[in-house]
């Protein structure tokens, strides 16, 4: 196991800094004496740590706090302006980018076309991120890049992807980026970065335990338990697409059959609507989609039979997990309003009694949210406790160091 790096006070003094940054910045404006009560730190160590963080720009006193009789306290909350993170969701045919301030808020949104089969294709994608990196506020306050992908991230290999959908094997994107561009570079599941916005920044907010299931291409989990991102032996919760469902289903490109999303994905959707006659060959859901809109009963039924699908796949991880909230995001809900019924219906039956009234909320699709979520695991990084070697979140703050010194 690895070991923390430094002696044991240096340590110290960076995990309770690390933690202040982190209250302040979720719970914000605090008074100092809450920042005490809650981390149970000593009202001196609270006291020097924070004129420590004012003194380098990234706290400020914001207010005073209403009196109870003795003399009022003063506010704390992050100098927003003072450093930024870019996120990015990268998909099979574009990018979209999200630039964000320390709290987390966007500052600037932008849309590319990006070509993932092309021959290129990375040093393309590095050629977009030095172009968005330099934009909307330039480099000088940019703490690092958050890149979300379809796929599995090897946490101990560097941001290594395997993606099939984006045709990428064994790509070192983080090393290969963050040498290029030369700042720290974080890379994680697309739906992983979902997860993280919603819990931050969303639906999800209230929810100490949730899971995030997204439709769409393919199917796609991220699971929030205590709430913290849970991670698998991969990086991520496990391939929920490819949990066989039907004995001798449809051949999936993993070499099973059988899988969920050789049921429930927009292409399977549309392998269904082509085999029954509904739409020709030619057509993709969009087209069984306008005719489900239309009124077809047919089409409706394909729906109907893949939310039903879908929700007894869902009820598993529900009697596994005993989540607060069910969130159902990704391209795929656009046609929620024909699969809503079938989900429902499939969960509610299919659920262990106590657990099957969850909440379930439909998010709109929306890859903004996403991109934010991935510019959030540099934040993340930023004020995490850096209780191990983590080579790129230990550039992430050093880098705020520098940014500090500057400011």
């Amino acid at each position: 196991m690895a070991r923390p790096r430094n002696g044991s006070g240096t340590f110290i003094r960076e995990l309770n800094r690390s933690a202040i940054l982190a209250f302040i910045w979720q719970r914000g404006p605090v008074a100092r004496i809450a920042i005490a009560k809650a981390l149970v730190l000593s009202p001196a160590t609270v006291t020097v740590l924070t004129r420590e963080l004012v003194q380098e720009g990234l706290v400020r006193e914001v207010a005073q706090a209403p009196s109870t009789g003795g003399r009022p306290g003063i506010l704390l909350g992050l100098v927003a302006e003072a450093a930024h993170a870019l996120g990015v969701k990268i998909s099979s045919h574009g990018l979209t980018a999200v630039r964000v301030s320390l709290d987390g808020e966007p500052l600037q949104f932008a849309e590319r076309p990006f070509d993932a089969a092309a021959p290129d294709a990375v040093d393309r994608l590095i050629d977009e991120l030095a172009l968005l990196a330099s934009s909307g506020g330039g480099r000088s306050r940019l703490l690092g890049i958050g890149l979300g992908v379809p796929g599995t991230v090897d946490p101990r290999g560097g941001g290594t992807v395997e993606s099939p959908s984006l045709g990428w094997r064994s790509l070192p994107l983080a090393a290969r980026v963050g040498e290029r561009l030369q700042l720290p570079v974080l890379v994680d599941n697309d739906v992983n970065t979902l997860a993280v916005s919603e819990r931050l920044y969303g639906r999800g907010r209230t929810a100490e335990n949730s899971i995030t299931v997204t439709i769409g291409r393919g199917v796609g989990l991220g699971i929030v338990i205590a709430g913290e991102l849970h991670r698998g032996a991969l990086g991520g919760a496990g391939e929920f697409g490819h949990v066989r469902v039907l004995e001798d289903g449809p051949l999936c490109y993993c070499g099973g059959r059988g899988c969920l999303e050789t049921l429930v994905s927009d292409g399977a959707l549309a392998s269904a609507g082509r085999s029954s006659g509904l739409i020709g060959e030619g057509d993709g859901v969009d087209r069984l989609r306008d005719l489900a809109d239309s009124g077809s009963l047919d089409a409706r039924e394909i729906y109907a039979r893949a939310g039903r699908t879908l929700g007894r796949a869902v009820a598993g991880l529900v009697n596994v997990l005993s989540p607060q909230l069910v969130l159902v995001s990704g391209e795929g809900t656009l046609a929620w309003p024909h699969l809503e019924a079938g989900f429902e219906e499939a969960l509610r039956a299919n659920a262990f009694a106590p657990l099957a009234g969850v909440p379930v909320e439909m998010d709109p699709w929306d890859d903004a949210k996403w991109a934010r979520g991935a510019a959030a695991l540099v934040l993340r990084a930023t004020f995490s406790p850096p209780l191990y070697e983590h080579q790129s979140d230990d550039a992430i703050r050093a880098r705020l160091t520098t940014i500090e010194g500057a400011a």
